[in-house]
């Protein structure tokens, strides 16, 4: 496909912007040194076709990843990797619910304590997660759609999208789709996704009318009771982004990166891979130079 990033035709993964992860399906530990270099042989062979091949986002604790890497380097491709974004998860390694709320920030703890004092002081209020198909879901995707236009998040581009992942997803068990309703109504939403035992936190909205009583918050918290008491995850991940508040939830910080790689035995390949590279240094000699005119203003200063 046509490739906006280089402005050419290029082998790229079904991933988008949706996307928290790409990778392949099944054992990549299995494929020998071979095998992988016969993978890359065969892409090569295609390169007027693909001059360009470009894959994110990726696990680099994969096999597939550094065996990817090698072997297209190997093949006499130009590889090169970047990055995609920061991703916070949590490993429970067993624990429950209460021993990782006391592990928490104490701000954090408070402002759910608090919140969750607030909504009962005020009246009718309740915490639904649906997991199934059905008129009950229906509901409550209308009302996740309600939540999202009253957030401070952006219309969705593809709007279709959410509401069929929610029906497939709840389709094959993976659904927990939370909303906190304050008098009939609902003020937060989020959707999670459970597999093979991890909980990924796919999207989260608030209605920015209630902020003083922390809806968001307290919807995190019951989804994390959720996903860890009943469904015993072993894993909850926020999937993309350094968002500032993701670092209260969750301990631990890893990074997805993409692999991109040119053919320079294409004109394409060659031209786009120069461009790359060109831009690369051109960036890091700029930054050094900044680097080095804010030293020497701190020296004089």
């Amino acid at each position: 496909m046509r490739s906006a990033d280089f402005g050419a035709d290029a082998l790229v993964g079904l991933s988008n912007y949706y996307s928290g992860l790409y990778g392949p399906i099944g054992d990549v530990s299995l494929l020998s040194a071979e095998d992988w270099r016969t993978i890359c042989r065969q892409l090569r062979a295609r390169s007027r076709q693909w001059p360009i091949i470009n894959l994110q986002p990726l696990d680099t604790a994969n096999p597939f990843f550094q065996r990817l890497l090698a072997a297209l380097a190997g093949e006499g491709y130009w590889t090169d990797t970047y990055f995609c974004f920061g991703n916070w998860y949590l490993e429970l390694a067993g624990r429950s619910f209460d021993d990782y709320f006391r592990d928490l920030p104490a701000l954090l703890q408070n402002t759910i304590v608090r919140g969750r004092k607030k909504l009962e002081r005020a009246g009718d209020w309740g915490i639904d997660i649906h997991d199934a198909p059905g008129a009950a879901l229906e509901r409550a995707i209308a009302d996740f759609e309600s939540v999202y236009r009253q957030s401070w998040k952006r219309p969705e581009p593809f709007p279709e999208f959410i509401p069929g992942l929610c029906r497939m997803a709840a389709a094959h068990g993976w659904l927990r789709l939370g909303m906190l309703r304050f008098h009939g109504r609902p003020i937060a939403t989020q959707l999670w996704l459970v597999k093979d035992g991890r909980a990924m936190i796919y999207k989260l909205a608030y209605d920015k009318g209630h902020p003083h009583l922390s809806p968001g918050s307290v919807l995190s918290a019951a989804l994390m009771r959720h996903v860890i008491d009943i469904d015993r995850v072993r894993e909850v991940d926020y999937l993309t982004g350094d968002d500032a508040y993701k670092r209260d939830w969750m301990p631990h910080r890893r990074e997805r990166l993409g692999i991109v790689a040119f053919d320079p035995g294409t004109l394409t390949g060659l031209s786009a891979g120069l461009r790359h590279f060109a831009g690369k240094f051109g960036r890091r000699l700029l930054a050094a130079m900044r680097n080095n005119s804010t030293v020497a203003r701190s020296a004089i200063g």
